[in-house]
């Protein structure tokens, strides 16, 4: 008996996806609720879980493919027989194979894909990139696939060069075969990265975009985080970071300055009373915008637990759309990747976002003496159209003045 398995339900008004990776391949045996395809939607990759146990039977749809909610993706041969039936046309397929000999060299792009490890395009592309092994790396996600901060760390510890030599002497005919840094490779944009293009560039053809700068001494709070980050986790279960300071100090001056915090729709502009915060969070399939809803209500603890907790549905890639839903301001820290400096562009229908950098100690003129202080550009981008300049500038520097003095955070000043 075999059972079908169909696009589930993804959302409010999401009707369709793009099937990313199928995580199973026909034959396999598969377990009831177990993963085995992934859909990228236009904010999140959505795992498609097994209605019963078997095995994989035809795919109907195949990676690349737009189906919409409901369509048949796969069918699942039920029972034990089923998972008896698949090592027959395998035991065929081998006996098969030694005749055409010319059909060996296939195999090889599953051995560069790591044999039985299943690879999406983007870490594919980078294992190959690196020469690593995949198999010698540790999956932190879903599953113990790997992903993209994996890949990045096996090359920071210095594994690519073992693994490069693997192939180099398993095949020394494929290095002349390639040209010296000419290849080229075609990826298919994923439905999520289509989207982002598109609503970026709507954001710059829509919105007078302007950006303001300004920088602020994070010695404070580094001094409160070195302080009290110990009884903090242990108290909390959380690591105090400076994404709470920064959350916090955001939600007070949005209550000055409600113009930032609202938004255009046709002839009018929407204030909204509440601060749902949208933070850039890294997950597998690159970075998604969660949101922290009612923050204005929250402690700086409550903020670091929603941030956490959204971190790990991220790396887990169980993020969901209700997750990313809605939001009235964005906060983007470019500085744990080592940005100094950039003008980050709003995303619709908010009207602004702040863009956070990298510390690093300048010198700076305090009381009349020069001065060694860690130092963060801030960047608030806005829409000129309904926010002037003098209240942009006055909202960042509200936030500068909470971050360089975090008592103010406490008396709401």
């Amino acid at each position: 008996m075999a059972t079908e398995v169909k696009v589930p339900t993804l959302g409010e008004s999401v009707t369709e996806a793009t099937v990313g990776q199928w995580l199973k391949k026909p034959g396999e045996a598969v377990k009831a609720d177990e993963a085995i395809v992934s859909l990228e939607t236009d904010k999140v990759a959505v795992d498609v879980p097994a209605p019963v146990a078997g095995t994989l039977g035809d795919i109907i749809a195949k990676e690349g493919e737009t189906v919409n909610v409901g369509a048949l993706l796969a069918m699942i041969n039920e029972g034990a027989s089923a998972g008896a039936a698949a090592p027959a046309p395998a035991a065929k397929a081998e006996a098969a194979a030694p005749a055409p000999t010319a059909s060996a060299p296939a195999p090889s792009a599953d051995e560069e894909d790591g044999g039985s490890l299943t690879l999406s395009p983007a870490v594919r592309r980078m294992v190959l990139e690196h020469g690593l092994d995949p198999s010698k790396i540790k999956g932190t996600g879903k599953d113990g696939r790997l992903t993209k901060d994996d890949v990045q760390a096996a090359v920071a510890a210095g594994t690519a060069k073992a693994a490069a030599a693997a192939p180099a002497s398993a095949a020394p005919a494929a290095v002349p075969a390639a040209g010296p840094g000419r290849s080229q490779e075609r990826v298919k944009m994923t439905r999520l990265r289509q989207t982002v293009a598109k609503r970026l560039k709507s954001a710059q053809e829509t919105a007078a975009l302007l950006t303001t700068f300004n920088d602020v001494d994070m010695s404070a709070v580094i001094e409160a985080r070195a302080k009290y980050k110990d009884l903090f986790e242990k108290k909390h279960g959380v690591r105090l970071g400076f994404m709470g300071f920064f959350t916090k100090a955001v939600t007070m001056a949005l209550k000055d300055i409600p113009a930032v915090n609202a938004q255009i729709e046709g002839d009018e502009i929407v204030y909204n009373n509440f601060a749902d915060i949208s933070v850039a969070v890294s997950a597998p399939n690159g970075l998604v915008v969660p949101v922290i809803r009612n923050a204005e209500s929250m402690s700086v603890a409550e903020i670091e637990k929603t941030i956490g907790m959204y971190g790990k549905k991220a790396k887990d890639g169980q993020l969901t759309m209700e997750d990313m839903k809605g939001g009235t301001f964005t906060i983007s820290n470019g500085g744990v990747f080592g940005s100094l400096m950039s003008t980050p562009i709003i995303n619709p229908p908010q009207s602004a976002v702040l863009g956070l950098h990298r510390i690093e100690d300048r010198p700076v003129v305090v009381n009349g003496q020069i001065v060694i202080r860690p130092m963060m550009y801030l960047a608030l981008s806005y829409d000129h159209r309904m926010i002037d300049g003098r209240e942009a500038v006055t909202f960042l520097v509200a936030v500068k003045n909470a971050i360089e003095d975090p008592t103010r955070l406490l008396i709401d000043l």
